[in-house]
């Protein structure tokens, strides 16, 4: 273990396996469950794709997701911990999740055995895909050599300025978890009204709506336009994604809408990373979450 550092995330960050072993990040998974009996590791024992599989396929079934364990995160801290490697471990905003809490108390076990174990823990006060964006931006600090205690304090500096902006397929979700009224729900079923949303610093706020899937998508880049219209920084200082549930052309379709829209606004950006919403979100959502998110880059090029 030569790295002056290693970055741990919880699943939250639903970053594709393959980049996680790539960019050598540990990933601690949460649990999903359609009897609320039996729960899966995440990526684990079922894959994002499946997840989505059961959802559509399996009307009127609502997953549920659980939290990582203490113990979960005590056997990722532990080897960092026995080779005297510091540790920052992310984790999804304290207001989804005590995923924080579980590392926290992960962390404070480990150190009966190694005191002077230096592991810190962030709320990230973001989730999903944004989260990843987020550990990316660890990986950037990481390896250009920045220090352990330079890079924590880099990562609180940029979290605050991340943003999803995204809708969903339908209001059936997230009336099925209390996060609307009855009234919209039905509203939103008769209408075809979908919610934009934007999460900011750990929560989310209501943004608009738009009549059909076109519109409300629209809206969510208009979102984005404004975010960075009114930014000090210009758009090459920001690192932006586009997160998608069960249907991978619609994600496609939507990132190519995006930069076209970008790039008629006058920003010259490059390609935008897709990647999949994973199932501690799309719990919440349904199988259709369609979304932007944007956040600072750690190191200004």
């Amino acid at each position: 273990m030569s790295e002056a550092f290693h970055i741990i995330s919880d699943g939250s960050c639903d970053l594709p396996v393959e980049l996680t072993k790539e960019k050598n990040i540990t990933v601690v998974p949460f649990y999903v469950s359609f009897d609320d009996e039996h729960y899966l590791k995440e990526n684990v024992e079922i894959d994002i794709r499946e997840f989505y599989q059961q959802m559509v396929d399996r009307k009127g079934v609502y997953p549920k997701s659980s939290l990582p364990s203490a113990k979960d995160f005590e056997d990722a801290f532990r080897p960092y911990a026995e080779a005297g490697v510091p540790v920052i471990c992310i984790c999804i905003t304290t207001k989804f999740s005590g995923s924080m809490q579980s590392a926290v108390n992960a962390r404070e076990a480990l150190r009966e055995d190694y005191p002077n174990a230096e592991i810190t823990v962030i709320d990230s006060s973001v989730d999903t895909v944004l989260q990843g964006l987020y550990v990316l931006e660890a990986v950037e600090l990481r390896d250009a050599g920045v220090s352990y205690q330079d890079a924590a304090a880099r990562l609180e500096e940029i979290k605050n300025t991340g943003r999803i902006f995204f809708t969903v397929g339908n209001m059936e979700y997230l009336k099925h978890g209390g996060r609307i009224g009855k009234v919209s729900a039905l509203a939103g079923s008769v209408l075809d009204i979908r919610p934009v949303i934007t999460l900011k610093k750990g929560e989310i706020f209501p943004s608009g709506i738009g009549r059909g899937r076109k519109r409300s998508t629209a809206k969510a880049t208009d979102l984005l336009l404004d975010y960075l219209k009114k930014s000090r920084l210009g758009v090459d200082c920001y690192s932006i994604t586009i997160g998608y549930g069960y249907d991978i052309e619609e994600g496609k379709a939507y990132r190519n809408s995006v930069v076209e829209a970008l790039r008629a606004a006058g920003y010259e950006v490059k390609e935008i990373p897709t990647y999949q919403i994973g199932a501690t979100i799309g719990v919440h959502t349904g199988p259709y979450p369609l979304g932007i998110g944007v956040i600072e880059k750690a190191i200004h090029r």
